[in-house]
């Protein structure tokens, strides 16, 4: 098969792609690299001249002043010249309803000419949907990455980016794409929730991971439990990156010189990676039910992660022990959980144990191609 994966943000295409290729099919990614993070792509649509000096802040001093940016403008003009040469795929698969981040209507566009000039497509639950983003806000789960928002109002304008897709031309985007699309494919709880009983519901497949890229590290500590907490601007009230700041704060005074402690912003993937390599405790985010991407590469290394490990994950794959850590918005939960593993590091290395067997049995890329695979077929 011949499969075109449009939108990355995350490296689940990457990694998908990657599984389809040992397979022995045809998979391409076609994205913008998600910003700073930088995801490599066959075919990008990465704006260059305008997030470079000199256009970078004439581009920023035209965005505070309209709302518009203009890096868009490039992307749109580099899916112009591409679009064209994308044809005749088996396969189509969007990482969500607005893969290319340009305009709804621009969007709309692009994405009707893929539809046109290939053959099936398909749709990941994945992000930010108008399905997901009301399924949230209507309180159908404990809580969310939108949690924060419905605690504090004021917080509106840090949502921007998810409260854009319940405006009508967002709507209509995603609409149009569910009236294109063969099936859609959650790709963990917290998108699958949302989606239950949904007529275009194919059934969660979980994130493709690739562990022939990512060894299994642990070094049991010496003199200090390094621990890791990598913020994303974009996305810190969602995370819940206040909550592991606060407790992190309680471990620097408890323990000292017994933790080293990281907090980085905004690395690119690479710089992540490398910085995620030398820790044993891994900060990941607190409004989930389940994993997220970071969340699962850092497992399949074998650190422990601080993530969404709720009870319904935990049902769902029939778990009778601990993978990662359940975060909660609760600073004095996450001082004492983490206070456990400093304090017994035989319990971290059991943990990083399970965490990298959970993702080979689970996660393993090759074998959830294979269940991409059978969905494409079988619709």
């Amino acid at each position: 098969m011949k499969i075109l994966l449009a939108g990355e943000y995350s490296r689940l295409h990457n990694s998908l792609k990657e599984g389809l290729q040992k397979l022995g099919h045809e998979a391409y990614v076609l994205s913008a690299g998600d910003d700073f993070k930088n995801y490599p792509s066959d075919y990008s649509i990465r704006p260059e001249l305008t997030t470079r000096f000199p256009l970078s802040p004439l581009r920023k001093l035209i965005y505070r002043f309209t709302r518009h940016d203009i890096a868009v403008n490039e992307k749109i003009r580099k899916l112009d010249r591409i679009i064209p040469r994308l044809q005749n795929f088996d396969v189509v698969q969007l990482i969500n309803s607005f893969p290319f981040e340009t305009t709804p209507r621009h969007e709309k566009n692009f994405l009707n000419r893929l539809f046109r000039q290939n053959h099936k497509a398909f749709l990941l639950a994945c992000g930010d949907d108008p399905v997901v983003n009301d399924f949230y806000l209507r309180g159908k789960m404990r809580y969310s990455v939108l949690t924060p928002l419905s605690e504090n109002p004021f917080l509106k304008d840090q949502y921007g980016y998810s409260l854009k897709y319940l405006r009508p031309e967002y709507r209509q985007l995603h609409d149009f794409v569910l009236q294109n699309v063969k099936a859609v494919i959650p790709v963990d709880l917290d998108y699958a929730l949302p989606y239950e009983g949904h007529p275009l519901n194919a059934g969660m497949i979980p994130n493709p991971v690739n562990i022939d890229k990512i060894p299994y590290i642990f070094t049991p500590p010496r003199d200090r439990v390094v621990i890791f907490h990598g913020i994303n601007s974009g996305n810190i009230h969602k995370k819940g990156n206040i909550h592991f700041s606060n407790a992190l704060k309680l471990i620097r005074k408890k323990y000292g010189n017994r933790v080293h402690i990281v907090e980085t912003r905004d690395l690119p993937y690479r710089e992540y990676m490398q910085q995620l390599r030398q820790a044993h405790i891994v900060l990941d985010q607190v409004y989930s039910y389940d994993q997220g991407y970071n969340a699962l590469e850092s497992m399949a290394m074998g650190k422990v992660v601080f993530t969404g490990a709720e009870k319904e994950f935990r049902e769902y794959y029939d778990l009778q022990d601990e993978v990662c850590i359940n975060a909660l918005p609760d600073p004095e939960y996450l001082t004492e959980r983490m206070s456990e593993l400093i304090e017994n590091p035989a319990k971290l290395e059991h943990i990083s144990r399970n965490a990298r067997h959970f993702i080979e049995q689970h996660h393993h890329y090759v074998k959830i191609a294979e269940r991409y695979i059978e969905v494409w077929q079988s619709r």
